[in-house]
Protein backbone atom coordinates (compact mmCIF):
# COMPACT_ATOMS: atom_id res chain seq x y z
CA UNK A 1 0.00 0.00 0.00
CA UNK A 2 2.84 2.37 0.87
CA UNK A 3 4.35 1.68 -2.57
CA UNK A 4 1.09 2.74 -4.29
CA UNK A 5 0.90 5.94 -2.24
CA UNK A 6 4.48 6.81 -3.24
CA UNK A 7 3.72 6.08 -6.90
CA UNK A 8 0.61 8.27 -6.75
CA UNK A 9 2.63 11.11 -5.18
CA UNK A 10 5.27 10.89 -7.95
CA UNK A 11 2.54 10.89 -10.63
CA UNK A 12 0.93 14.00 -9.10
CA UNK A 13 4.31 15.77 -8.93
CA UNK A 14 4.95 14.99 -12.62
CA UNK A 15 1.50 16.32 -13.57
CA UNK A 16 2.16 19.52 -11.62
CA UNK A 17 5.57 19.99 -13.24
CA UNK A 18 4.05 19.41 -16.69
CA UNK A 19 1.36 22.02 -16.00
CA UNK A 20 3.97 24.53 -14.87
CA UNK A 21 5.98 23.96 -18.07
CA UNK A 22 2.88 24.66 -20.19
CA UNK A 23 2.18 27.87 -18.26
CA UNK A 24 5.80 29.01 -18.60
CA UNK A 25 5.66 28.41 -22.35
CA UNK A 26 2.43 30.40 -22.67
CA UNK A 27 3.86 33.27 -20.63
CA UNK A 28 6.93 33.39 -22.89
CA UNK A 29 4.88 33.32 -26.09
CA UNK A 30 2.54 36.07 -24.87
CA UNK A 31 5.31 38.56 -24.14
CA UNK A 32 4.60 40.65 -27.24
CA UNK A 33 6.76 43.54 -28.40
CA UNK A 34 4.20 46.27 -29.09
CA UNK A 35 3.99 50.03 -29.51
CA UNK A 36 1.30 52.69 -29.99
CA UNK A 37 1.27 55.70 -32.33
CA UNK A 38 -1.09 58.31 -30.88
CA UNK A 39 -3.82 59.51 -33.24
CA UNK A 40 -2.91 63.23 -33.35
CA UNK A 41 -3.57 63.93 -37.01
CA UNK A 42 -6.28 66.32 -38.16
CA UNK A 43 -8.08 63.70 -40.28
CA UNK A 44 -10.96 62.16 -38.32
CA UNK A 45 -11.68 58.42 -38.65
CA UNK A 46 -8.21 57.71 -40.02
CA UNK A 47 -4.71 56.95 -38.75
CA UNK A 48 -1.34 57.94 -40.19
CA UNK A 49 1.51 55.45 -39.69
CA UNK A 50 5.24 56.24 -39.34
CA UNK A 51 5.66 56.08 -43.13
CA UNK A 52 2.91 58.66 -43.68
CA UNK A 53 0.42 56.09 -45.00
CA UNK A 54 -3.21 56.78 -44.08
CA UNK A 55 -5.30 53.84 -42.78
CA UNK A 56 -9.07 53.85 -42.25
CA UNK A 57 -10.51 53.54 -38.76
CA UNK A 58 -10.93 49.91 -37.58
CA UNK A 59 -8.54 48.59 -40.23
CA UNK A 60 -5.88 45.94 -39.70
CA UNK A 61 -2.67 45.29 -41.68
CA UNK A 62 0.79 43.73 -41.55
CA UNK A 63 3.94 45.77 -42.08
CA UNK A 64 7.01 44.70 -44.06
CA UNK A 65 8.77 44.30 -40.68
CA UNK A 66 6.34 41.55 -39.60
CA UNK A 67 4.24 43.69 -37.29
CA UNK A 68 0.47 43.40 -37.10
CA UNK A 69 -1.18 46.81 -36.74
CA UNK A 70 -4.68 48.12 -36.11
CA UNK A 71 -6.16 51.61 -36.34
CA UNK A 72 -8.74 52.77 -33.80
CA UNK A 73 -9.82 56.05 -32.15
CA UNK A 74 -6.73 55.97 -29.90
CA UNK A 75 -4.30 55.59 -32.79
CA UNK A 76 -2.26 52.78 -34.28
CA UNK A 77 -1.37 49.72 -32.21
CA UNK A 78 1.37 47.46 -33.63
CA UNK A 79 2.84 44.21 -32.29
CA UNK A 80 5.68 42.07 -33.56
CA UNK A 81 4.51 38.71 -34.97
CA UNK A 82 7.95 37.06 -35.28
CA UNK A 83 9.29 35.02 -32.35
CA UNK A 84 12.83 36.26 -31.59
CA UNK A 85 15.51 33.86 -30.32
CA UNK A 86 17.11 35.22 -27.13
CA UNK A 87 18.85 32.31 -25.43
CA UNK A 88 21.39 30.62 -27.70
CA UNK A 89 25.17 30.37 -28.03
CA UNK A 90 26.01 33.87 -29.34
CA UNK A 91 29.70 33.00 -29.72
CA UNK A 92 29.06 30.04 -32.00
CA UNK A 93 25.75 30.97 -33.65
CA UNK A 94 24.07 33.80 -35.56
CA UNK A 95 20.45 34.69 -36.23
CA UNK A 96 19.02 35.12 -39.73
CA UNK A 97 15.67 36.86 -40.30
CA UNK A 98 13.40 35.89 -43.19
CA UNK A 99 11.02 38.79 -43.94
CA UNK A 100 8.90 36.67 -46.31
CA UNK A 101 7.99 34.12 -43.61
CA UNK A 102 8.47 36.41 -40.58
CA UNK A 103 10.71 33.84 -38.92
CA UNK A 104 14.21 33.71 -37.45
CA UNK A 105 16.71 30.91 -37.92
CA UNK A 106 19.66 30.34 -35.62
CA UNK A 107 22.61 28.74 -37.41
CA UNK A 108 26.28 28.12 -36.78
CA UNK A 109 28.56 30.95 -37.94
CA UNK A 110 31.15 28.52 -39.32
CA UNK A 111 28.59 26.24 -41.00
CA UNK A 112 25.26 28.01 -41.73
CA UNK A 113 23.83 24.66 -42.83
CA UNK A 114 23.73 23.54 -39.19
CA UNK A 115 21.09 24.89 -36.83
CA UNK A 116 21.77 25.86 -33.23
CA UNK A 117 19.71 25.04 -30.19
CA UNK A 118 17.58 27.90 -28.81
CA UNK A 119 16.31 27.72 -25.24
CA UNK A 120 14.05 30.80 -25.21
CA UNK A 121 12.04 32.57 -27.93
CA UNK A 122 10.25 35.88 -27.26
CA UNK A 123 7.29 37.06 -29.28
Amino acid sequence: MQYLQGLLLITMENALLGSLMVLATLATSCNAQCYIISNQNSTPNKCKDLNGVIHPLNSKWKTENCEECTCDQGGIHCCNTAAVPVDYDTNKCQIIFNKETCTYSVVEQEDPGKTCAVSVWVL
